[in-house]
C-alpha cells in the first residue's frame, strides 16, 4: 500500500506504468531504451480516494486528467527507469497529498480607513485625467 495520509492509502494495483521513450540526455541510450514513464491513475473510478479529496485532485491536477478522470504523469527527468518510475510516483504522492489537505477558510476582513481613501483618491485622480481628455466644446 503506498501512504498518501494515515486515513488515505492507494493500492499499487490502481496505478498502471508505461514506459516510453524520452528525449533530451541519454545519448545512444535515448534512441534505444524507453525511459520515460507514463503514470496512469483512475481518479474518477478510485475506491481509495474520498469524494472532496478526488474532486480537489482533479482540480489540482488540471490539464493532466483526460475526460475519463484518468490522472495521467510523464516522468522523463532521469536517465534511468526506475528513477523515473520513482519520480513519477513522488509526483502522484505530493498531488493527492496536497488534494487531502482542506483549504483553509477565507475570514472576512474589512478595508482600512486608509485603503479606502487612497482608492478614492486615485478616483478622483482618474476621472480628472479624462476630464482632460475630453474634447472642448470652443475645439473644433
Amino acid at each position: 500500500m503506498i501512504k498518501i495520509t494515515e486515513r488515505i492509502k492507494l493500492d499499487p494495483a490502481e496505478i498502471e506504468e508505461s514506459f516510453i521513450r524520452a528525449s533530451g540526455p541519454g545519448g545512444q541510450n535515448v534512441n534505444k531504451v524507453s525511459t520515460a514513464v507514463q503514470l496512469r491513475f483512475d481518479l474518477r473510478g478510485s475506491p481509495s480516494l474520498p469524494e472532496v479529496v478526488r474532486a480537489r485532485a482533479r482540480r489540482l491536477a488540471g490539464r493532466r486528467v483526460s475526460k475519463e478522470g484518468v490522472l495521467v504523469i510523464t516522468a522523463a527527468r532521469f536517465r534511468s527507469q526506475e528513477r523515473n518510475r520513482e519520480d513519477a510516483l513522488a509526483r502522484l504522492v505530493a498531488l493527492l497529498q496536497e488534494a487531502a489537505r482542506p483549504p483553509r477558510p477565507r475570514k472576512a476582513t474589512r478595508p482600512t480607513l486608509g485603503s479606502k481613501k487612497r482608492r478614492l483618491e486615485d478616483k478622483t485622480r482618474r476621472g480628472a485625467l479624462k476630464k482632460q481628455r475630453r474634447a472642448r466644446p470652443d475645439d473644433g
